[in-house]
């Protein structure tokens, strides 16, 4: 719950940033459910809100997912389930339950799959909860923008991003990223600068490799 409860909060500034984006509550809650990947929900209601293609913002959310498919290769033999339980396994596979996991004795499965289990769940059950909070919220305002809540998407994202970027190299490539963003948000249509700063990033954590 140490690590679920905090991270579950940040779903109350999704579920804001959703309703002020134009989704609706149901709509909000649907993408927290179904996706259940922070940085990706963040990227397609962006990419919404700033008023993109559907295409678009379905694209960056898939780029920026991607991570969530490498972490599932380390932890599939690790977790050994099957079935209904497979699928559940890989639906909670994010950032908070696979390093909750790797950060255990690998020597104990148990350990292994009980930081896995208690923290994916932990995470879906709050992050949800606060979504819904906080698109609820945000609906019984006349104008949410009036608020700043259109800042939440860029605000949730930093905070999201900000604990992952423990080396210097990933704090370069981060402000390279940012920074050809900010040059190409001019000349291409909103959600465009987004995937290809993501581009960008992927390739060179794949050259890293």
């Amino acid at each position: 719950m140490g690590v679920a409860i905090p991270v579950g909060i940040y779903g109350a500034a999704f579920g804001a940033a959703g309703i002020a984006a134009g989704l609706s509550i149901w709509q909000t809650s649907a993408l927290s459910l179904l996706l259940f990947s922070g940085a990706s929900q963040f990227a397609i209601v962006g990419v919404i809100g700033a008023g993109g293609t559907l295409i678009a913002a379905i694209l960056a959310g898939v780029l920026l997912g991607l991570r969530n498919g490498f972490y599932a290769l380390r932890m599939a033999p690790l977790l050994g389930t099957s079935g209904i339980k497979r699928i559940v396994a890989s639906h909670i596979t994010i950032d908070e339950s696979t390093l909750v996991a790797l950060a255990q004795d690998q020597s104990d499965q148990d350990r292994v799959r009980q930081g896995f289990w208690f923290t994916g769940l932990g995470v879906f059950f709050f992050w949800n909860l606060f979504t819904l909070v906080g698109a609820f919220g945000a609906s019984l305002l006349d104008d949410p923008s009036k608020w700043g809540l259109d800042s939440a998407v860029p605000a949730a994202f930093l905070a999201l991003l900000w604990p992952q970027l423990t080396t210097t190299r990933l704090r370069v490539i981060a402000l390279i990223a940012m920074a050809t963003a900010l040059l190409l948000s001019p000349f291409l249509s909103p959600g465009l600068p987004i995937i290809s700063v993501v581009v960008i990033a992927f390739i060179a954590g794949w050259r890293a490799r």
